[in-house]
């Protein structure tokens, strides 16, 4: 059911197209207006009801169309909820024409339109917009009859014109910047039929409200109000509940979202790119064993596994659902009470705050939360409590701060943390660090910083009054999703527009406050002075600056060395490592080469046995991960002078490539310029070093798919061909 209706009424006879030089014609400000007006309808999501009539046109279509009256008037569309084909009509097929026709008449068809299909719907709103230049002959015929039908329908009336009220009273202090450059009326007074039209909108409005009627007068200029796109609204759904202290008491209660994550409802759909259908697109999922033959399963012939390391746990749907933690469904029971000053601000979390007030037309439970609330707000404390919204969702744990307004009370609930959405970090300590430690002189202008910023300042009467107010700041990323779709409904194959101005400055510093801040940052510069630090050279030894010893015997150097490696306190940091694991193996494969418990042999057998247990992955993250431990195992066999173990693995892991498909996982090895030992690094190498540099360049996936490679068999047959 429509909570409102509104006929938006247009001008679009020839007057509204003339302006003057270098100014933009009523026409386009009033069509700018009308495109505003829908857009805020349309992306509010509501089910308010919207029309369009036109007056001016050279034809005639309404429901009053007889006797040669009400002629040259449109109802281009009747009341129905606004969408994008509506925004694409005023685009596309609005444009200025060449009759004119009376407002007024326009006015009392309206009043018709709205009477006539509102009449079975209970609205909250019933409005009539007229945006016109008044350039055309009025007639008072009737105006009382219209101005009483009005009164009685309930229905309210709103002007937009392209020149203030005042205009025709003179140039008032103040007119030149309502109207604003560019304007109608700028520089020049008003024709007579402007003056006469004026005259007669002055003297309904002030008939339908006498102290507030001309503040329904608006300018063209107030679409800077429209930019904003209407809030969303969402109607407040009631959540019943029973809250319980002990297994004694309980309160009958209804809660409601107060503040809550908002989120733009999903509508995104995949469409065919030529035909934007999306029954043009066919969506089949398919599954398939990891197999040559890529065998086909059906789906109930599979179940969920759950990745633990390199390992897969499997969960069927029982499985499933008896892991799921489960309770008796929704509760908000009290479990115990603390000081208000033991919940700290920075430890709420969740993305709702929920208000709780007494179950509707219960007097026994309206007075037993009362007496808790009042009691929790004179001892300072808040109620402790676990929190589950239905049988389905996870139980919380949160506090209920009591909540005491002019017209209401109620008790407000937000999420705590368990332990394990902690964060806890160790930093050091500032204090007793005199290099820490700020001046009186830096204190000072910090506070004055602090001050000069405050977005709270007071009025004229001394009472405080927000210069940044958050609550009227709309969420930009909505306003500029909005303002894209819209241009893009309207404007299909172009390219989106830019950023509007007003979007921009959202979330800009205010000007009062950046003027206002500008000294104390001076202070700040002048006592904080930055200095350039340039980072200390370190002190080289005569070994370094001469050289070793030239006359020292090879084996001492070596020893030196191979000491100065095995000394290393991470490595020592890293306990006994026995083999290599599925956490660091390239770090395991070091240390136990390092360590020598194990022969070269056999820790490379356990290193080509983890890299083919990640390469069955099949996951981006897995295959660096292998790349690691094959540049391991390549600089490892150099630094060794056995090259034989390595170039054999690697020959045999390409000639797997196709059969287990790993062409991803070859083209970043090729990235990495990971290839063979030359006999150039390594002596007794039987590869040259053109051989290694072809390596990688040389065969192709596809010619390798031609060919099909012998079966490398499993994982210990590769590995044991490797050691052969």
């Amino acid at each position: 059911m429509a909570k409102s209706a509104l006929i938006l009424c247009m001008d679009v006879g020839f007057n509204m197209s003339n302006s003057g030089p270098g100014e933009e014609s009523p026409f386009d400000q009033a069509k700018r207006v009308i495109q505003k007006f829908v857009q805020r309808q349309v992306f509010a999501e509501t089910k308010d009801e919207l029309a369009l009539v036109l007056f001016g046109t050279d034809s005639t279509k309404n429901p009053l169309d007889n006797d040669d009256q009400y002629q040259n008037i449109t109802v281009h569309r009747n009341l129905m909820v606004p969408d994008f084909k509506l925004l694409e009509e005023i685009e596309n097929q609005i444009h200025p024409e060449s009759q004119q026709a009376d407002c007024i008449f326009d006015i009392a068809l309206n009043v018709c339109v709205l009477v006539e299909n509102t009449t079975i719907h209970k609205l909250d709103r019933r409005n009539i917009v007229l945006l016109t230049d008044l350039n055309s002959p009025v007639s008072s015929d009737n105006l009382d009859v219209i101005i009483e039908n009005l009164k009685q329908a309930d229905i309210t009336l709103q002007f937009f014109l392209p020149f203030p009220a005042e205009e025709g009273d003179g140039e008032a202090p103040g007119d030149q910047d309502r109207r604003g450059p560019g304007h109608p009326g700028t520089g020049k007074g008003l024709s007579e039929e402007q003056k006469e039209g004026l005259d007669m909108v002055k003297h309904i409005m002030l008939t339908l409200d006498e102290e507030e009627g001309l503040e329904q007068i608006y300018t063209f200029s107030a679409i800077e109000q429209l930019c904003m796109f209407k809030r969303i609204e969402r109607r407040p759904m009631a959540w019943p509940c029973q809250l319980t202290i002990g297994s004694a008491l309980s309160i009958r209660i209804v809660g409601y979202k107060a503040v809550t994550e908002e989120k733009l409802k999903k509508s995104w759909k995949t469409v065919d790119a030529q035909t934007n259908q999306k029954d043009d697109v066919k969506r089949e999922t398919v599954y398939c064993l990891d197999d040559d033959n890529e065998t086909e399963v059906q789906k109930e012939d599979i179940i969920q596994g759950f990745r633990y390391g390199s390992d897969i746990v499997p969960f069927s749907k029982v499985d499933q659902e008896q892991m799921k933690y489960t309770h008796d469904g929704k509760c908000f029971a009290v479990l115990g009470f603390t000081k208000q000053s033991s919940v700290q601000r920075h430890r709420f979390m969740g993305t709702q705050v929920i208000k709780i007030f007494p179950g509707k037309d219960d007097e026994h439970a309206a007075v037993a939360l009362s007496a808790l609330i009042q009691a929790l707000h004179e001892l300072q404390m808040v109620a402790i409590v676990r929190y589950a919204y239905d049988r389905r969702s996870n139980p919380q744990v949160g506090a209920a701060f009591p909540c005491i307004k002019q017209d209401h009370e109620c008790l407000m609930y937000v999420q705590l943390p368990f332990m394990e959405d902690l964060r806890h970090f160790t930093f050091p300590s500032l204090e007793n660090n005199s290099k820490f430690t700020p001046s009186d002189e830096q204190l000072s202008a910090v506070d004055s910083l602090i001050d000069s910023m405050m977005l709270v300042e007071e009025d004229e009467d001394g009472k405080q009054k927000d210069i940044f107010k958050v609550h009227d700041i709309p969420n930009p990323a909505f306003q500029r999703l909005f303002q894209c779709l819209h241009h893009r409904a309207v404007n299909p194959g172009t390219p989106l527009p830019a950023m509007e101005s007003w979007l921009k400055a959202t979330l800009e510093c205010p000007e009062v406050i950046r003027e206002r801040c500008q000294s104390a940052l001076g202070e700040i510069k002048n006592k904080f002075t930055l200095t350039q630090v340039e980072k200390k050279k370190k002190l080289k030894t005569s070994a370094q600056i001469f050289g070793k010893d030239s006359d020292e015997p090879e084996a001492k150097k070596a020893k030196e060395d191979e000491a100065d490696e095995e000394f290393n306190l991470a490595d020592i940091a890293e306990g006994s490592v026995t083999s290599v694991g599925s956490v660091d193996p390239a770090r395991d494969f070091r240390t136990l080469i390092r360590q020598k418990t194990l022969t070269f042999e056999e820790v490379c057998k356990q290193l080509t046995h983890r890299i083919e247990q990640l390469l069955g992955n099949k996951s981006t993250d897995y295959y660096m991960k292998s790349i690691t431990c094959v540049e391991a195992f390549r600089e490892q066999s150099v630094k060794l002078g056995n090259a034989d173990l390595y170039n054999s693995y690697l020959q045999l892991l390409k000639s797997s490539i196709p059969t287990q498909g790993l062409e991803s996982f070859w083209e970043l090895l090729v990235q990495d310029g990971v290839t063979l030992i030359s006999e150039d690094e390594v002596e007794g190498s039987t590869v040259t070093r053109n051989e290694a540099r072809q390596f990688l360049v040389t065969e192709r996936i596809e010619e390798a798919a031609a060919h099909p490679a012998e079966d490398p068999g499993d994982v210990d047959d590769l590995v044991r061909i490797v050691l052969l």
